[in-house]
Order: C-alpha cells, then structure tokens, then sequence
C-alpha cells in the first residue's frame, strides 16, 4: 500500500481566503470544504487556480447565487482573463443559514463535484488539473475547514467518493477501505484527532424498523460524545462516558429523525461544544466534558441504520 504526505487543514480561514494546495491536484485527490452560508447571502464562490495572482487562470469557479427565489450553482472555466460558457444547476443545494459540506474530488477527466455526500455534477477539465495548485473562497461564507484527501490504494470510479481510514477486523493499524464497506457497525479512524473547526459528516438510512443507533466520539478509555437517537422512546440521548461511567443524560430537543428515511447529519466541534445538524438544521448542542480534543480520535456507528456516506 503507498502512503502520501497529507496537507493539513486550514481551519477557520478568514474570508477571502487564498491556500496553496501542497503537491497541486492529482488523479484521485479530493477536496472538501466544510462552512455555512451566512444569512441574507447573494452569492459565494469557491475557486481552483492555477496561481494566486488576480490574474490567474481559474481551472474551477463554483459559485453558488442567491440572485433568485430559489438559488443556483453556477460552475464555469477562466483563461486568459476570459469566462467560459458556463455551466449552471438549478437547485438550492445551500440553503442561507445551513451547513454545508462541498467535496470536490479530481479525476482525470472532470470533478466530481458533491454536497453532503450527494454528488450533483461533474465538471469536465477545461484546464490540466495539474497547473492548479492554489484554492480560494470568497463571499458570505463561512468556512469551518478546508481539508486535503490525498489518492490512496485504488481510488474506485464512484461519483463523489472520498477516501476513508478504517480499522480492519483483528489490526490496529489503519488500511484504505471504499465505500462499499460502510457496514455497521462502523468504525474509522479520526486523523489527528479532533479541534475546533472539524466537521465530521454522515449520511443514511434509518432502517423501517428501527429501535435506536448510537453514533460515538471515542477516544482510549472512553466515550466523549455519545449520540443516541431512541426510537421507542421518540428523543436523542446525549451523554459521555468516562471509565467505563456514563455521565448524566441529556434528552432534551425533539428527534429529527424518522423510520425508513434517509438522513444527513453533521457534527461540528467547537471550542466548546458540539452542534449538531440534520438534513440542515441545527438540533442539539453538547457541551465538551471531555476537554482533551485531539485524543478523541475514532468515529463509530452502530445500530439500526445503513451508511451510505462518511466523511472524517
């Protein structure tokens, strides 16, 4: 198996931002920017550039716009200081106020582009992937984290995949696993553990006869968080658990959830809590009890649910 220098994250860059993407883009490497839309937003823009400089040529504007009733994503190519034609997608895939989770993974023909875990274009090269080297965002935009996936192992031809790290059955090493073993229980590692601005996402379906899931933040001797929707009893459970003691319960908030349907959940850290998302909405919030954030480093998933998507 090869391994490869993974670039680490920007974390709550000030807005415009502009990175350097380290090694440039390659067949298989991913993107993934992590934020939310700021409340009475017109437009943002993410862009992959060849250089840093006003004049660059963009390999990749994505642009979602706010200039009608029900929002649009604009995609499009500039060279020589001249637009493309561009390529639009009528759906309000950022709603203002939401989080949102945008991966933008390379192949050697397009970007298959994704928003939580939903791929919904790809947008074929009009530049050589291998000129960009520099990321920016701009707009009223928040950004969370801006994270690097480098290729590792074969990278299938899904759309809108991303690698994941997960421990396999008998080893404590982590090995490359596709999506196709987002069997549950779930277990993946968190590299280099969690800090504020880390977004961790999870998409699925809750099984028609469901009983309860849990979702886990763990780290060596315990459960940091604990996230428990219970449908026999119609709430989420949150609690931590420390030396094999669980805390006190917290079972307030309503259960965004239901029976047979698909979900997607973001859980954001913070410097002092977790939110957490639902299929966009911000439905609870859990104060940190276990403070130490970067030994909190393995995300499990168990229950009566099926993965189709995560990203750590």
């Amino acid at each position: 198996m090869a391994f490869y220098y993974q670039q680490q994250p920007f974390y709550n860059p000030k807005i415009p931002f502009t990175g350097s993407i380290q090694g440039g883009l390659k067949d298989g490497k991913s993107i993934t920017v992590s934020g939310q839309v700021l409340p009475g937003a017109n437009r943002f823009h993410v862009n992959l550039q060849c250089g840093s400089r006003p004049d660059a040529n963009i390999a990749l504007h994505f642009n979602p716009r706010y200039d009608s009733s029900s929002g649009y994503i604009v995609t499009n190519t500039k060279q020589n200081n001249c637009w493309g034609t561009e390529e639009r997608i009528y759906q309000a895939l950022f709603p203002m106020g939401s989080p949102f989770n945008l991966q933008i993974l390379v192949t050697s023909q397009s970007y298959k582009i994704s928003v939580n875990g939903i791929h919904i274009m790809d947008y074929k090269h009009r530049i050589p992937f291998n000129m960009v080297d520099t990321i920016v965002v701009d707009g009223m935009v928040v950004v969370n984290n801006i994270g690097f996936q480098e290729p590792v192992g074969i990278i299938p031809a899904q759309a809108g995949f991303q690698p994941q790290f997960a421990y396999p059955p008998g080893y404590g090493v982590p090995a490359f696993s596709a999506p196709a073993s987002y069997s549950v229980p779930y277990k993946t590692i968190i590299n280099g553990g969690l800090q504020p601005g880390k977004n961790i996402f999870i998409q699925g379906v809750i099984n028609p006869q469901a009983y309860r899931f849990s979702i886990n933040l763990r780290y060596q001797s315990g459960i940091a968080f604990h996230y428990n929707p219970r449908f026999d009893e119609n709430l989420v459970v949150r609690n931590t658990k420390t030396m094999e003691q669980w805390g006190s319960e917290e079972r307030f908030g309503g259960m965004p959830f239901h029976k047979g349907q698909t979900f997607q959940l973001i859980i954001s850290c913070n410097p002092h809590h977790y939110n957490v998302s639902v299929n966009g909405k911000q439905v609870h919030t859990y104060n940190h009890r276990f403070t130490r954030l970067h030994e909190i480093d393995v995300l499990e998933v168990c229950g009566d649910l099926s993965l189709t998507a995560v990203t750590v």
